[in-house]
């Protein structure tokens, strides 16, 4: 039996999550129910558990039409950034861990992987296209100061000259400065650094151990500097909490050197809706019902429209009013000129497979 923790709207010290939803692929649940008999009183922190999987496959593939790129690679399960409103967490009921607080207390630290990542690009009729590390985590989260895995799939990339795109809003990214010096002198890298909000005191709340707003765009100026192609990711945009930033983080993130920029509205897929109206109730009460009504006008009327086309931007009046506001910033502050997204392309044309590179040497 699964036991199911009711929704104590308990804001825990460096935690996004204010509970874990039950696991959907569980055959049965509980519920609490208070009889009178004592209870224990829920924890004000939560320590990060790691468990480490030996890898059985690297790249993951998906075909979908939003998405710039078909492939990409994680080197951990769950985030301990632990956004409130992250797209991935309905991926840890797969593991038969809970979307919540599991998500990012309980993670996974996949061993092998680079090895792995070898042999996939060995294989005969491998096609070289951009690898996007992570799509479903964040590669620079607080695990990879441990791990290094992310530094190790980097060192493999530039020996066999395969193109990368980075998304992060991790400051330990600056780590591996080196790296992706080398990589972008050959054309075989972009970043994006994503910027939600420049108050520092909702990113605590809304972001708990991701980088601070400052050290990110501290981020895209360091990289900007080294000759590291480098762009922001306006992402999500949170209509009635977020949204009236719109045009300072374009700017901001222009003013440090950023050349490209992209947006995301919210996206509240299957436990992540409950989830996010919790900590709305737990960190912003008074706003609570106007927010979920604005991203209900941009969903058709319910809190998520997974359809692609539809899922990244939503759609109706406030929505088609983001996305001119959007681009109508951009062109302020001259990002996603036509000149510098072309420089930008990722070259893939001088990828060599590992095994090739060792036998040269050989």
């Amino acid at each position: 039996m699964v036991h199911q923790p009711k929704r104590d709207g308990v804001a825990r010290k460096g935690r996004g999550a204010t509970f874990d939803p039950h696991n959907r692929f569980a055959p049965t649940t509980s519920e609490p129910v208070d009889d009178g008999w004592w209870l224990e009183e829920a924890p004000e922190s939560l320590a990060t558990e790691v468990r480490e999987e030996r890898t059985h496959s690297a790249l993951s593939r998906n075909s979908s039409p939003d998405l710039p790129f078909d492939r990409s690679i994680n080197p951990y399960r769950g985030c301990e950034h632990g956004c409130i409103y992250c797209y991935a967490r309905p991926s840890h009921a797969y593991w038969d861990l809970s979307p919540g607080l599991d998500f990012e207390t309980k993670l996974v630290a996949r061993t092998g992987l680079v090895e792995r990542l070898r042999d996939e690009l060995c294989r005969p009729g491998y096609q070289c296209r951009p690898i996007n590390l992570a799509g479903n985590t964040d590669a620079y989260q607080p695990l990879e100061a441990r791990y290094a895995t992310t530094r190790g799939i980097l060192e493999l990339l530039l020996e066999c000259r395969h193109p990368v795109t980075l998304v992060t809003k991790g400051g330990l990214i600056l780590r591996d400065l080196d790296l992706l010096r080398a990589l972008a002198r050959q054309r075989l890298v972009r970043v994006m650094v994503s910027l939600t909000s420049l108050d520092a005191a909702l990113k605590r709340s809304l972001e708990p151990r991701a980088a601070s707003p400052s050290a990110r765009l501290r981020v895209i100026r360091t990289l900007a500097e080294a000759g590291i192609p480098v762009g922001t990711l306006v992402a999500p945009v949170i209509p009635g909490l977020t949204d009236h930033e719109l045009e300072r983080l374009v700017a901001a993130a222009a003013d440090a050197g950023a050349t490209t920029a992209g947006w995301m509205l919210l996206r509240l897929p299957r436990e992540v809706a409950p989830l996010f109206e919790a900590w709305l109730a737990t960190h912003h009460p008074e706003r609570a019902g106007k927010v979920m009504s604005l991203i209900r006008q941009c969903r058709g009327g319910e809190d998520y429209d997974p359809r692609f086309g539809k899922r990244m931007r939503g759609e109706g009046v406030f929505a088609e009013l983001l996305e001119q506001r959007f681009h109508k910033a951009c062109r302020r502050v001259g990002l996603n000129d036509p000149a510098s997204v072309a420089s930008q392309r990722l070259d893939t044309s001088v990828f060599r497979p590992p095994r090739a590179q060792r036998d040269l040497f050989e």
